[in-house]
């Protein structure tokens, strides 16, 4: 039929977007074409600049849609309306206090082995030393925290979401460098997407998007940049319990006599065990009392600060002059760069600040950390250096040294519990970023568990928790010393910073369209800055910097072999899909016999019919009257909005009852699966297709009898395969057009229209057509004797091998390390609550 082939040919036209994979967590879908657009979608639309059609992009929204078969039934109303920024004053300041709990417990933390490690490395001969080594720290403070992450980096969140992959996914919506194909242009009219249209003044955006995009070697630098910075994030994870619970645990030693360091070690391993094991009940029953301790810790670092700096020496204000900064390192030389090591460590957690934008909104983040976090820290270094003055020989144990010893065991208590919070912020972002990963495609699929009907994103991964934890022991146990971990520390941290700096300079200059001359000075100022700290923390490799190195390279070895052998199936997908043209001659019974029945199809292809549905008509005596391919696909947003969801469309004739779905989320959305409600909304969202459709098809009748002119358009269109460049450029930007191009340029077949219509808008049953013609009560008796017949699940299992003739490379990759990471990941049915009775499962080898 027509609809056929203009599909086939979309796809033949468009066909150098069908390179790359898919993967992550539960059938990640990509695309390799761009969807054609309905020609109502193009109304009232203005006509885009000639010269720019690559670019170009649909501005106005699509009306709303009717979930198909929302699985996920999100309970959680309003959870992002926090962000607005209409929010009153006084919630403002509440959600200020709240962030104090979960985003800046490990900066918070910092005071407790900064100057123990910057020490250790610079012996205390003067007070240069001291005042050096404390403008150094306040200065570092005011720098990248504030300057770099409060005022700029929060800025460039992905409509509220901050982090590495938030950063990533807000350049893929801009430019198409994703190497997963799930880029459709249907998805462009998400309302979240917020696109805007290039002006074409704006040559340097334009240009360096087009790079992007045709440089592959481009892309793959950027994700591996992506993944790199991730794997960093995730040795946070195992560092930041160590050292900070270990460097609390320690200020036992100078109080109770017989408390060494195998002692220190063994309680350090009794807590971390009990932290980890109490992950799988979540944090939401002791949450609240997060930021009422963080609170607390930071009025004690601050009153005790204050207290030192006046019972002391008051001199060491005189380190707000940065001229110190010179001193300290003419006096000390290479001592002092290598002292920059432990100085960076004072800066740990800045990152937070960004990764946990999603729960709060940019201006509590800014006010917390300027009026309650900023200060206190600074009042806790000047405290410790004015003791340092006077007891230079403390500097060891200078934290709780420095702690009036009426204080001790009240500050010791307080310094235990927000050192545990701590580790909790860093083990929460941990799985937050692993759920990130695993829905872009970049990390094999694990069990994720939801801890919260309440909070969004509260999740916990068994696996990952135990990953961490054993880690952590084997790192306390292997180095014993928090002067060891910290130089491991400094690595992790300092080069998810540097990640950082890359990608939000190229949101500068892609999204921003920032003047070039700031956009360079921000990555010339901070990224010199980072580079330096980068060249103290790798001299310490010998001595514990080794540590994030392997598990950096190991991580990003893990996300990459899955992301590439994943786009490799992806690719040998598209090869095998199965032709319209056979599905034609295989008739309506497909070859086979059609019993009563719902056929869920399960597969990764966004468009087409995939191969192992040929193997389901081989291997099964009889296939079901209805099927419904259905695809999972993340987009590169946070959240999709509930109604604009799901894209459904026809394929094959009416009397073949084939229709295909495509369910998009985002990075953050939620999934909770109950196949009976699935089966329920599908039923529903069939019906009020079907209706659409015959009630779209009428009206397409009745226009074609009064206007001649079209039908002669439509007629020519359905003769000729569209071949000539113009007609590819309409399939690849069909939605720039305006009225008058698109009634006498673009004339689409009715076929056609219904089928992309329908994919792409369902409204409620009360707009259809009233009148009901047979052939629409035929279909719909067909779908309920289905139903009432029951849904099967029809399944893959899929062997991916590298062909015969490959490099040797590639068969190591592919056929071993890739193949175990698919083994050992969570299965489909795993990730299924449904009963293994409505479940066929058939095998297939990819050659890729």
């Amino acid at each position: 039929m027509e609809v056929d082939r203009i599909e086939e040919s979309s796809e033949r036209l468009l066909g150098s977007n069908s390179s790359g994979g898919s993967g992550g967590n539960r059938w990640v879908d990509g695309s390799e074409v761009y969807w054609e657009s309905p020609p109502w979608s193009n109304r009232n639309e203005d006509r885009g600049t000639e010269g720019y059609g690559s670019i170009r992009r649909r501005l106005v929204k699509n009306p709303k849609r009717v979930d198909s078969f929302d699985v996920e039934a999100m309970e959680i109303a309003g959870s992002y309306s926090h962000r607005s920024k209409d929010l009153p004053p006084w919630s403002t300041l509440a959600m200020a206090f709240q962030t104090l709990g979960v985003v800046y417990g490990d900066l918070g933390t910092s005071p407790l082995y900064v100057f123990a490690d910057v020490f250790s490395k610079v012996p205390v001969e003067s007070e240069v030393d001291v005042l050096g080594a404390l403008s150094l720290v306040m200065y570092t403070i005011a720098l990248i925290p504030l300057a770099k992450y409060v005022f700029i980096v929060l800025k460039a969140n992905d409509n509220g979401e901050g982090g590495t992959f938030a950063l990533y996914s807000l350049i893929c919506r801009y430019a198409n460098v994703n190497l997963l194909p799930n880029r459709q242009q249907a998805d462009e009219h998400i309302s979240s997407f917020r696109l805007k249209l290039p002006t074409p003044a704006l040559e340097r955006a334009l240009n360096i998007k087009e790079t992007l995009e045709r440089r592959s070697s481009l892309k793959t630098l950027l994700l591996l940049l992506v993944l790199l910075g991730t794997s960093m994030v995730i040795g946070d994870g195992i560092l930041t319990p160590a050292i900070s619970v270990m460097s609390s645990i320690s200020g036992l030693q100078d109080e109770i006599n017989g408390i060494g360091t195998k002692a220190v070690v063994i309680i350090s391993i009794v807590v971390l065990l009990g932290l980890f094991s109490i992950q799988k009940f979540g944090t939401s029953k002791v949450a609240f009392l997060f930021s009422p301790v963080i609170a607390l810790w930071f009025f004690s670092l601050g009153s005790i600060g204050i207290y030192n700096i006046l019972t002391y020496d008051i001199k060491v204000l005189k380190a707000f002059n940065p001229a110190y900064i010179y001193y300290f390192f003419k006096k000390n030389t290479t001592r002092a760069w290598s002292a920059l090591g432990g100085c960076v460590l004072c800066i740990t957690g800045s990152e937070a600040m960004f990764a946990d934008l999603g729960h709060f909104s940019v201006r509590a983040i800014q006010i917390a950390f300027t009026c309650v976090v900023f200060p206190c820290l600074l009042f806790a270094y000047m405290g410790q250096a004015a003791y340092l003055m006077k007891y230079p020989n403390c500097y060891s144990k200078i934290f709780y040294a420095s702690v009036p010893e009426s204080l001790f065991w009240p500050v010791f208590v307080i310094a235990s519990l927000a050192a545990m919070i701590a580790s909790q912020a860093m083990i929460s972002a941990t799985f937050s970023c692993v759920r990130q990963a695993m829905a872009l495609g970049c990390f094999p699929r694990l069990k994720i568990i939801h801890t919260s009907k309440k909070q969004m994103g509260r999740v916990y991964i068994p696996v990952m928790n135990y990953f961490l934890m054993t880690m952590c022991i084997v790192v306390i146990s292997f180095f014993q010393s928090t002067t060891d971990i910290a130089n491991a520390y400094g690595i992790a941290e300092v080069g998810v910073m540097m990640v950082s700096t890359t990608l939000v300079t190229l949101v500068m200059l892609l999204i921003w369209k920032t003047n070039l001359f700031l956009a360079c000075c921000f990555p010339l100022v901070f990224g010199s800055v980072e580079l330096i700290y980068m060249s103290s923390v790798l001299s310490k490799i010998v001595e514990g910097g080794w540590l994030p190195l392997v598990f950096s390279t190991f991580l990003l070895s893990v996300m990459y072999i899955w992301n590439y052998g994943s786009v490799l199936k992806y690719q040998s997908e598209v090869r095998q899909k199965i032709s319209l043209d056979l599905m034609r001659d295989l008739g309506s019974n497909l070859g086979t016999v059609r019993l009563p029945g719902i056929g869920l199809l399960y597969n990764e292809l966004v468009q087409g019919i995939p191969s192992i549905f040929a193997q389901f008509l081989l291997s099964l005596p009889a296939i079901h009257s209805t099927i419904v391919f259905v695809c999972i696909k993340y987009v590169p947003i946070p959240v999709v909005p509930q109604e604009e969801r799901f894209l459904f469309r026809r394929i094959c004739p009416k009397d073949y009852h084939m229709f295909q779905c495509v369910a998009r989320y985002g990075y953050k959305d939620v999934r909770k699966e109950d196949h009976h409600a699935f089966e329920q909304l599908l039923i529903e969202s069939l019906e009020k297709f079907l209706r659409r459709e015959a009630h779209e098809t009428a009206l397409e009748m009745q226009g074609n009898l009064t206007e001649d002119g079209d039908n002669v358009s439509e007629r020519s269109w359905d003769s000729d395969p569209p071949s000539s460049d113009g007609c590819e450029d309409e399939l690849r930007i069909p939605l720039m057009h305006g009225r008058d191009s698109q009634e006498t340029r673009t004339p689409t077949a009715p076929g056609a229209a219904s089928s992309v219509i329908t994919s792409s808008y369902m409204p409620s049953e009360e707009d259809a057509s009233p009148e009901e013609d047979p052939s629409l009560e035929y279909e719909l008796s067909v779908l309920r004797e289905a139903m009432e017949s029951g849904c099967t699940y029809l399944l893959g299992h899929g062997n991916v091998r590298a062909r015969k003739d490959s490099f040797f490379l590639k068969k190591l990759l592919i056929n071993y390390f890739y193949a175990f990471l698919r083994k050992n990941c969570r299965q489909g049915t795993a990730s299924m609550r449904v009963p293994h009775t409505n479940i066929i499962q058939v095998g297939m080898t990819y050659m890729v």
